[in-house]
């Protein structure tokens, strides 16, 4: 099959012709049908993750349909149209079996722990825990774009966040990450504040439901800025870019009780940001840590898109070729177009 493989960190990858996978006996094979290029894929080449063993083909967010099937797989066969959760979890451990099957122990990470979806196949260990079929109605570049930035918004703005109706979230960073969570946070009728330094990508927040913009580079201070407009401060504040100073200022944006939400993978030279513990142990807030969601919980997601309620095609930006991921992958840290870049021609 044809790949992209990354064969040393931060040197420029190259298209390959490898082996195709083969099963596990409880996994499947997918023919990609299209992947995400996401920050995260970043991290992997450049070398951030130490799960990932060179040579290696990056991509974790993806949809294709199934043309192998372990002998243990009982709840899909070839030819399902499918995607997936970027962590697969194990389905057998104390995580699994309480339900969050998101920080499984023995979770295995398409593009991470083993090859991943820069390729024409790819593979998804315990199938039946994993795979999440996918309605009719759903595109595969749509379907793509899901698999880890917009589940991961879902699950923080959802499950961890628990914004409602009324309440203010401040939002910083509108990459994939950002802009899923404004437009979850909008569908559950909660009064959103965008922060960023691109005026383009704060524009499309605005249009995806952000009731007010911050332009980083043009404010004295953003957290006055947030506090200002939701006189007192955020009840929900999510650091979606990952940044020593976006985490920072995530917590200080809070009012009395307030939650912070990372989401943002905070890596490298970000990897200890600080924090303002004092206002935290003060103000009685939280920081909770949000990373993916289970497959068993699509069905809540894709019921707010049937309804209407969330219109997730509205995200995608560029359709390129696998052969074009390589730039998109290697130039994401500067890449300032707005929406999701999906690699549909392989």
């Amino acid at each position: 099959m044809k790949a992209v493989v990354i064969e040393t960190f931060s040197s420029l990858p190259s298209i390959q012709q490898v082996a195709d996978p083969t099963p596990a006996s409880h996994g499947v094979v997918i023919k990609v049908e299209a992947t995400g290029v996401c920050r995260s894929d970043w991290h992997c080449w450049q070398g951030h993750d130490t799960d990932v063993v060179l040579p290696h083909v990056p991509g974790h967010e993806f949809a294709g349909v199934i043309a192998e099937v372990g002998k243990d797989v009982t709840r899909f066969k070839v030819g399902d149209r499918v995607t997936v959760p970027f962590i697969n979890a194990c389905g057998g451990c104390a995580e699994c079996n309480s339900g969050n099957h998101q920080v499984c122990g023995n979770q295995t990470q398409p593009g991470f722990t083993h090859w991943g979806s820069f390729a024409e196949y790819t593979t998804v260990d315990h199938a039946d825990v994993n795979l999440v079929a996918l309605p009719e109605y759903l595109d595969f570049a749509t379907a793509a774009s899901l698999g880890c930035r917009f589940v991961t918004s879902f699950r923080a703005v959802v499950d961890q966040g628990k914004v409602s109706a009324g309440q203010w979230l401040a939002v910083h960073g509108c990459g994939g990450v950002g802009l899923s969570a404004i437009m979850i946070a909008n569908a559950l009728g909660a009064n959103v504040i965008a922060v960023d330094i691109d005026q383009d990508k704060l524009e499309l927040a605005r249009s995806l439901g952000a009731v007010a913009v911050i332009n980083a580079n043009q404010v004295a201070d953003v957290v006055e800025a947030i506090v200002e407009i939701t006189k007192g401060g955020a009840h929900v504040s999510l650091d979606a870019l990952g940044h020593s100073l976006t985490a920072f200022n995530s917590v200080r944006s809070l009012r009395k009780l307030g939650k912070h939400i990372q989401v943002g993978l905070l890596l490298a030279d970000h990897a200890a940001p600080p924090m303002p513990m004092a206002k935290v142990i003060a103000d009685g807030l939280e920081i909770i840590g949000s990373h993916g969601m289970q497959a068993y919980r699509y069905d809540a997601m894709l019921s707010m898109m049937l309804s209407g309620k969330l219109a997730p095609e509205k995200l995608l930006g560029r359709t390129i070729s696998l052969e074009e991921s390589i730039t998109a992958l290697t130039t994401i840290d500067t890449a300032t177009a707005p929406g999701v870049t999906v690699v549909t021609k392989f």
